[in-house]
Parts: C-alpha cells; structure tokens; sequence
C-alpha cells in the first residue's frame, strides 16, 4: 500500500498485487475509486468534474464504489460523503472508517483484503448504530460501471408447474422501469441490462439472486461480484439481494443484505468478494452466459477457496 495523488485527492492509497489495483479516497468516502487490472483502465466510472473536490452540503456521486444503507429514501440515503475518512492499516487488510453520519447516527467503515497473487479483494461493509434507539436498515455496497457493458443476473433455479406451486422469487420494478426497453433480456435463466449511452432514460429492477453472484461484462473483462444469500431473511425492496440501475453514464452493479433492526451501539456486516477476469466477450443470451461467463464464475469460487486455505 502507497500513498498517491489520485486526480486532485491528495490522501489516496494504492493496493496493488502484481495482478490488480484499487484506490481508495481518505479525502472523503468511504469510497474505492479505482479497481483494476494494474496498468490498465479503470473498471469504474469517474465523474471528472467531481474527482478531487472535497467538502460542501451536497452529495455528489463521484463514482467507484461506496456504501449506502437501504431502503432507500431522500434525504437520509444522500448523506454528503464529502469529508475526510480514517485509514487503518491492518497485517492483512485496510479499514476505512467514516465519521458518524450526523443525520442518520449511522457510522460506515469498509474492510478491504486484497489477496496476495489472485484479482480477488474481499469487502467488508459495516454499519453501526450509534444513535439511542434502534434503527432497521440494510447494508447496500454500489459499484458504479464504466459505462459500455452489460450487467448479468443469475435467476433462481427453474422447476416445472407441478413441482413448484406457490411462487419462489421476486423481481421488483420501479415507476420508472420499462420491461420493453431494448437494453433488457430477460431471458429463461438470467436477466440482463446493457448500459448504452445513447439512451437517456434510466432503468433500474431488483432480483431475488439465490445463487450469490452478479456481473459485468466489458470490453472482453468480466467483473464478478460473490455474496452470500441468507434464505429466509427478509431483504429490502420486496426481497431483493441484486439490483441493477442504469443510465446515460454507467451502470451500477448493487448488492444488498438483509434487514436488521440494529440496536444502539450495534453493527451489521455483508461481505462482498470481488474478481476481475479477461478473455470473456459479452454474452448475449443465456446459452452465451452458460457457456462463457458461467465457468468462469465457477473459477471465481476455487480461486475465493484457495484464498481462504492460505489465510
């Protein structure tokens, strides 16, 4: 890990492993604004007229990932992230440690463990309650993707009419979400969501993502996210562990745990890991994603095992 001066942001560090980098912000966040492979672009959008500011009373998306809480709602999700974070260096992994949130009494921090040889970061995102009553939330960890790729969404496990009578998942649509917007697929086994920036309304759904992961495929890499689904729990959004937002700009790969009704002074965690993997074109049905994106995901679970074994 080194210091640097990432595009106006004096207080930013760099992790890298040989294989991959990421950055992250102590100017403000908590926020990693870069990950990628080493060398190479970034697999996050940047917002360039906000990179480098600090301070002021709105929020600004700037880009990279951070953390929210859900459900969402204005103005208590549109916390300004615009003062400076704490750093931990830790044997094998950085904390960052936000300031409590002065309108919500919520305090962020996120762990970041980079594994020593492998593109795979592990991140932890905590929420803790340090009001004087309880408070039922949902931890939301948004990656904003550079824009010109497509999302996948891994639908539950498909079974016959007699087999399966009551419903068993949901997908949760916004006022604003059009099923017959181009950039769709909903196909048998996944949803798909392409970001196209000649398209200037935003769309945005919500699925019960039992299997544990989502994706973004661009130019040839495939970033995987990995989570883990607690069956029975109750999720935000009508039950949604995955939803994808898009617009002319980006598209935002979210994943969401479960509610909690936190109590004063406690804290809630959920796990996100993270893979970066080349030579994977975007799919375009699901015998595509089967075929190409779905062993790869496959490879993503030995290498997160692997990791595992050595720490």
């Amino acid at each position: 890990m080194e210091k640097t001066n990432y595009k106006g942001w004096q207080n930013c560090y760099r992790l890298s492993n040989g294989p991959v980098d990421l950055v992250v912000t102590t100017d403000v966040g908590p926020r990693i604004i870069r990950f990628g492979f080493a060398g190479e672009e970034n697999e996050f959008k940047e917002y360039d007229d906000m990179v480098g500011q600090t301070g002021g009373a709105e929020w600004r998306i700037y880009g990279g990932h951070r953390l929210w809480h859900a459900p969402e709602a204005r103005p208590r999700s549109y916390y300004p992230d615009n003062l400076p974070v704490e750093l931990e260096e830790h044997t094998d992994f950085a904390r960052l440690i936000q300031p409590t949130e002065t309108t919500t009494g919520i305090q962020k921090e996120i762990d970041i463990r980079l594994s020593a040889s492998e593109a795979h970061v592990e991140l932890t995102h905590r929420l803790r309650n340090t009001n004087l009553w309880a408070v039922e939330l949902a931890p939301w960890a948004l990656s904003v993707m550079a824009p010109g790729g497509k999302a996948i969404v891994p639908r539950p496990p498909r079974a016959s009419h007699e087999e399966s009578l009551p419903p068993t998942n949901v997908i949760a649509l916004w006022a604003y979400t059009d099923m017959a917007d181009r950039r769709w697929v909903w196909g048998s086994r996944y949803v798909t969501l392409e970001q196209d920036g000649r398209a200037n309304t935003p769309q945005k759904a919500g699925f019960t993502a039992s299997d544990g992961w989502a994706a973004y495929a661009r130019q040839g890499h495939l970033f995987v996210k990995k989570f883990s689904y607690l069956e029975g729990e109750r999720y935000p959004d009508f039950g949604c562990s995955v939803e994808v937002f898009t617009s002319a700009d980006m598209l935002e790969l979210e994943t969401l745990g479960p509610l909690s009704r936190l109590q004063p002074g406690d804290t809630v965690e959920h796990v996100e890991h993270w893979f970066l993997l080349r030579d994977v074109p975007v799919p375009g049905g699901d015998a595509d994603i089967d075929s190409q994106v779905l062993p790869r995901i496959r490879e993503c679970a030995s290498v997160q095992k692997r990791t595992l074994a050595r720490s």
